[in-house]
């Protein structure tokens, strides 16, 4: 049976001020759902919420896995139970190597219960997968010498949360605006590598402006978010809808307060 991730009239605010507004969400994994809306909507918010980012504070609602509340677990025992988390805009870390830190991000996964000194996943089996994941991607193999994201490009740095993904293998991928900043070159090669990436043991929320990533990743499901609630939820259409028209048209089916969006659009990353 495949696992869920269940939002349920989700209360969120920051330095006491709301942004989410009673978001509910449903996502199945081998599901592609596509989170789109202005700037300052919330959608980056609701994607920190989830994965436990201590400056959200959740006042009301929950988020279930499989039926169990992770309200009150930190970020580390979310990512084990299949969260992970593709940053807008992801950190430099002088002095690490590429492949030093997914051996120990891929061992803390996949080994929670092991003991503070324990041993890693061995290199000869962690190598060979690396390497093979990295050829799958298109990957040269020195990438993983590299320091992390130090003088990497912004496709390089996209490129890197994608190969992540790759050795994380969660039960649920958050991308929060992976295609922000780059060329349309780069947008082609990091959604193809979201695709190669994409089946039946991976659910994926992609929060997005635009709808290049999703031409190569068709969302079964797109909601559309406006002052920290989802307001209306289609297909693939919605999302071309929004590509060609913008947020006028559903601004006149759902309209919001001007005191409400901007209230959130103050607080809301």
């Amino acid at each position: 049976m495949s696992s869920l991730l269940k939002i349920t009239d989700l209360y969120v605010s920051v330095d006491e001020k709301p942004i989410l507004r009673g978001v509910s969400l449903a996502i199945r994994q081998g599901e592609i759902h596509a989170l789109m809306g202005p700037n300052g909507s919330g959608k980056s918010t609701l994607a920190y919420t989830l994965v436990g980012h201590p400056k959200y504070e959740i006042t009301s609602g929950t988020i279930e896995i499989d039926g169990s509340a992770i309200n009150e677990l930190d970020p580390c025992e979310r990512a084990r139970l299949g969260l992970f988390l593709a940053f807008q805009y992801p950190v430099t870390i002088p002095g690490v190597k590429v492949a030093d830190f997914l051996r120990h991000a891929v061992t803390n996964i996949r080994t929670p219960d092991r003991k503070e000194g324990e041993g890693l996943i061995p290199m000869r089996d962690f190598r060979k997968e690396l390497k093979g994941r990295m050829e799958e991607l298109g990957m040269d193999v020195e990438f993983a010498r590299r320091y992390l994201n130090e003088g990497f490009s912004g496709g390089e740095k996209k490129r890197m949360e994608i190969l992540q993904l790759a050795m994380l293998q969660p039960k649920f991928a958050i991308l929060d605006e992976t295609d922000s900043g780059l060329d349309s070159d780069a947008v082609r090669v990091v959604s193809e590598g979201l695709r190669k990436l994409s089946g039946p043991q991976m659910g994926s929320l992609i929060i997005t402006h635009h709808e290049r990533l999703l031409e190569y990743n068709i969302p079964q499901f797109t909601h559309v978010m406006l002052a920290g609630r989802i307001v209306e939820t289609g297909n693939a259409d919605l999302a071309q809808e929004l590509h060609n028209q913008g947020y006028a048209t559903v601004r006149e089916r759902h309209p919001v307060e001007a005191s409400e969006e901007e209230e959130v659009q103050q607080k809301a990353v």
